[in-house]
């Protein structure tokens, strides 16, 4: 990356000798991991170019767009509607949560068995490397998992502008009646940082431009289904991974120029993989940039992913939001039983996860089912054996994979993937 976005790190207020060592980091792994993949597909030029870029021409649009009027929102989760930011002429940004940082620095304010996607997102803001956290004008927390829950109280002290969005745990009623009242307090508040009202002309062309974007991903996953796979599962993953960074209609106009060229290659019969290569279907915890080890590991052991069911993934992007109606109440409506119907692992009961997941694995043509939980993430792991029971039943192997961000196990989780491909290929 360019060392000319250096004084705009500096004026952020970034360690810089550690953001060095970040993007250091950063560049080597997507070097081993993604560049020397072959048979890559053009289209992943872009995206490859998004990465490079990602703290720094992607920074410089958004504090031109601060500049501007404009306010950047940061969030953590795929319950944060990006439609109501958008209807205020706002930009919806991910938060850095992919990787291991400050650890020790980490462990003064949480205890040692806290889920890793928390200890990263306190990391990146203690040690003051990610540049979307200082360029947000509000980061938005939300109470899925008791573990945020409590840490976002701590958070909220070591970063400016926290708010805090509660969540259902059930998807009765008053759960419904619950995500309604909260998406209406978070736009009261979005309409008090910008100074702006919603419409109902502005949120129905914010529903529209956030729809495109998730039809462009529902297109790329449906292409998944073909053998041979016409991309690999790392490039898949990292296209969702961007889908939360980028500007939304380039990232639109991008990711459907990648479907017109993957459709070209299943026309051709042309794959990343030879037919009959064992498919695997990943589920679990979401993977933010640049958490890509288990992907790596599997796609090295003569497998294709060819699907995720995660929040960077399916199940935060499989539904649109009705554009249907003529007030912001109409809209909001939509909104709201748009985003009710995400299936994280908070819910109880949850047995809409356990449908989607087989459902998934047919229209996929799955051979099995990896499910990928961080260690101490409490909702998924205790999910994971209703999850491993129901998809056995239905005759789709299934492994359980609980891990890190460290590297110290790779080699044991290479052994355990090399068996049950070696199992699903029989």
């Amino acid at each position: 990356m360019s060392t000319s976005y250096r004084p705009m790190w500096e004026k952020l207020g970034l360690d810089l000798e550690a953001h060095d060592a970040l993007l250091a980091m950063l560049g080597r792994a997507y070097q081993d991991i993604f560049l020397s993949q072959p048979g890559r597909p053009d289209g992943m030029a872009y995206f490859d170019f998004v990465v490079s870029e990602v703290h720094g021409q992607r920074i410089k649009e958004l504090i031109e767009a601060q500049e501007q009027g404009r306010k950047v929102i940061g969030a953590f989760c795929v319950f944060v509607p990006e439609e109501l930011v958008l209807a205020l002429d706002g930009i919806l940004v991910g938060l850095c949560t992919g990787a291991e940082f400050a650890g020790d620095d980490v462990e003064k304010y949480l205890p040692r068995n806290v889920c890793a996607l928390i200890k990263s997102a306190f990391g990146f803001a203690l040690a003051d490397v990610c540049p979307y956290i200082k360029a947000s004008d509000m980061i938005v927390g939300e109470n899925t998992c008791d573990g945020k829950k409590k840490s976002y109280e701590i958070l909220g002290n070591l970063v400016e502008n926290l708010y805090v969005m509660d969540l259902p745990q059930t998807k009765q009623t008053q759960g419904r009646e619950l995500l309604k009242a909260e998406y209406r307090r978070f736009m009261v508040r979005l309409e008090e940082l910008t100074g702006k009202r919603i419409t109902a002309a502005k949120l129905k062309e914010a529903i529209c431009t956030v729809n495109a974007k998730r039809k462009a991903v529902q297109r790329l996953a449906a292409l998944r289904s073909a053998d041979p796979a016409p991309i690999s599962g790392l490039d898949a993953l990292l296209i969702n991974q961007i889908y939360f960074y980028d500007d939304p209609v380039r990232f639109t106009e991008s990711a459907n120029t990648i479907c017109d060229e993957l459709e070209n290659r299943i026309a051709d019969k042309a794959g990343i993989a030879p037919k009959n290569t064992p498919r695997i279907l990943i589920s679990g915890c979401p993977m933010a940039v640049p958490n890509w080890k288990v992907p790596a590991i599997v796609e090295n052991t003569n497998a294709v992913i060819v699907g995720e069911e995660s929040c960077v993934g399916e199940r935060g992007t499989r539904n649109l939001t009705s554009d249907c109606g003529t007030t912001v109440e109409d809209l909001l409506d939509n909104i709201v039983e748009r985003y009710f119907q995400i299936d994280c692992a908070v819910f109880t009961p949850n047995q809409s996860r356990l449908d989607h997941l087989e459902q998934m694995a047919e229209a996929y043509r799955a051979d099995g089912v990896i499910h990928y939980c961080l260690q101490f993430c409490h909702p998924y792991q205790i999910e994971a054996g209703p999850v491993e029971n129901a998809l056995e039943e239905a005759g789709i192997p299934t492994l359980r994979i609980d891990t890190d961000y460290g590297q110290e196990d790779v080699e044991q989780i290479r052994t355990r993937v090399e068996a049950f491909v070696e199992r699903i290929g029989g």
